[in-house]
């Protein structure tokens, strides 16, 4: 016979297999294809409607929403801004809030939140009786800065911490748990022709401490990652000041077991930087959303929304995915 103790600790590894990674077969496998385990991979899932709608090839692009990216990309950060996210992703609901405070000649500040809800799971003994219930969600707290530098350089830092966190309500105070660790972005974005509309971008993402969730023997390396992107504007040479083509071509890879890339394609034709038309893909072993995505940006003074759909199925439930949405406001 099972006692609550036990079934408490089953319904506890059954959410840890879902925050642990997006999906815990598919985490399982990956971890089993490169022979390295990582943990507190939820922070490689997508954060921002825009990124989303080009499918993820932000690397080289300037953006609002540069902190889940590469924050090389706010270095040309003209006002203040703050920006509100919300998505359904993969493992559990996702809420994300930037302020940006551009200051002249110095650079660009920000500080960013991110929140993961996995959802609450009632714990039930043998008999059907709710002994109590646990909720999970992870923490992602950015201090961003980025600058520009001669020779039309731009490069950012993000230092980050990150929380995963277990609460219990009834009897299940053994189940509470809070695990930290602290991880580093940097990046850099360069445009070196001024007469070619060419953007590079590089960047290493989530650098830091291991990921400890039960004891010493669990913890796990972050999911480190090496970035590097070209973008294009295609109708540069139409000197149509008004309207724009960019093609975004970018590869993602391990930075501990390297060949396993995945591969992200984006195209976004905006109109005097006022509505905007997105598409992207994203292709590559270690994703679980491969496939295409569409987005629309609008903005009409000091505000702008940015709405984005990937066409492709949920790896967990199966059903199509829910619209992201970003919204901010210049101040």
């Amino acid at each position: 016979m099972r006692t609550p103790d036990a079934v408490s600790r089953a319904a506890c590894l059954l959410l840890l297999s879902l925050v642990l990674g997006p999906g815990a077969a598919r985490a399982q496998e990956i971890g089993d294809e490169t022979g390295a385990g990582e943990g507190a991979l939820f922070l490689l899932l997508p954060v921002g409607a825009q990124g989303i709608g080009l499918g993820r090839a932000m690397t080289a692009l300037v953006s609002e929403e540069a902190a889940f990216w590469n924050p090389a990309g706010l270095a040309q950060q003209k006002r203040r801004t703050a920006l509100v996210y919300r998505g359904s992703q993969l493992a559990g609901d996702a809420t994300a809030l930037s302020v940006l405070l551009p200051w002249e000649r110095v650079g660009t500040f920000g500080a960013s939140y991110l929140l993961l809800d996995i959802g609450k799971q009632e714990l039930r003994d043998e008999f059907g009786n709710v002994l109590g219930g646990i909720t999970v969600r992870n923490h992602a707290g950015f201090l961003s800065y980025a600058a520009a530098f001669p020779g039309r350089i731009y490069a950012g830092v993000n230092v980050k911490l990150v929380q995963f966190r277990i609460a219990c309500r009834g009897q299940c105070p053994d189940l509470d748990t809070t695990s930290s660790a602290y991880a580093v972005d940097a990046g850099i974005q360069a445009e070196p022709f001024r007469q070619i509309p060419l953007r590079f971008g590089w960047m290493i993402a989530h650098a830091g401490t291991e990921f400890q969730v039960i004891n010493e023997e669990q913890s796990d390396p972050l999911p480190t990652r090496l970035r590097l992107a070209v973008a294009y504007d295609v109708l540069r040479h139409l000197e149509e000041d008004d309207l724009a083509l960019w093609l975004t071509l970018e590869t993602e890879d391990r930075a501990r077991d390297p060949g396993s890339p995945s591969l992200y394609a984006g195209l976004n034709l905006s109109a005097a930087d006022m509505f905007h038309v997105r598409a992207g893909y994203v292709g590559g072993k270690l994703d679980q959303t491969n496939g295409a995505s569409v987005g629309l940006g609008f903005r009409i003074d000091r505000f702008y929304l940015s709405l984005a759909k990937s066409l492709t199925r949920s790896a967990v439930t199966g059903y199509s995915q829910p619209l992201h949405v970003s919204f901010g406001v210049e101040f």
